[in-house]
């Protein structure tokens, strides 16, 4: 049987630790106010996640459209791996483009 330091297994105290920082009570009432930085880095990190703004914004629309069409516009989607919205977008786009009135 191996040991540690030449003693015996169980009988090793463990190294006496500096606990007097967890003797206060109220350890928020020595904290300064958050710097600048801080605070600005505390609002991003409670921003709620949102979608990415493309161009000037979304805008949510009701469009119908004949069911095969948005059958297989969901199997294209799918395998380029892009959702509905943004492959109906590109159409979009495409169209505008070959009309000529294609904006930025």
């Amino acid at each position: 049987m191996s040991s540690r330091s030449g003693s015996k297994r169980g009988s090793a105290k463990p190294a006496p630790r500096d606990t007097s920082e967890f003797d206060q009570e109220f350890v928020a009432d020595t904290f300064e106010p958050p710097s600048r930085s801080a605070k600005a880095q505390w609002q991003r990190a409670k921003r709620k996640a949102g979608r990415p703004t493309e161009g000037k914004g979304h805008k949510v629309i009701s469009v119908s459209i004949e069911r095969g069409l948005l059958e297989r516009s969901d199997v294209l989607a799918k395998k380029k791996g892009i959702t509905r919205a943004r492959l109906i977008a590109r159409g979009l786009r495409a169209v505008l483009a070959a009309d000529g009135a294609d904006a930025p």
